[in-house]
């Protein structure tokens, strides 16, 4: 499969873009919107299906979306696929509280609805860069 140029600057994968072609998921739209907007960001990032859901890396994998249970769009920024002994604190602005930190290396970007991503766009961008900043 050839994969395809999304309006970012990162590739989308044409597995990715099957996969959520399936997807049976109440904010499809949302989790759309924001893989548009994290293969904006950089355009190194590429994208696969990895733990059952597109998950983009740059070196690594730095995000997954978590599909499951479905009641909102969510987001785990982590620092790959392996765990880290080593692994270092990360630090974000976050003054929307979209974050919820189950430790210090990984959070989950959780946000209610497409509109919701919509009002918090620019909030939700920060977070991204400083995310892949701090990698």
């Amino acid at each position: 499969m050839v994969p395809e140029k999304l309006k970012g600057d990162g590739i989308a994968s044409a597995a990715v873009t099957a996969f959520l072609a399936r997807l049976d998921h109440p904010h499809k739209a949302g989790i759309e919107e924001l893989r548009r907007m994290i293969l904006g960001l950089e355009r190194r990032i590429t994208e696969e299906v990895k733990w059952n859901a597109p998950s983009f890396k740059l070196d690594d994998y730095f995000a997954t979306f978590k599909l499951y249970p479905p009641k909102n769009i969510q987001l785990v920024l982590h620092t790959g696929a392996k765990a880290r002994s080593n692994a270092k604190s990360f630090v974000v602005d976050d003054p929307d509280k979209l974050l919820q930190w189950p430790a210090t290396d990984r959070c989950v970007l959780s946000l209610e609805s497409a509109a919701a991503l919509e009002s918090h766009r620019s909030s939700v961008l920060r977070i991204l860069e400083q995310w892949l900043a701090q990698r």
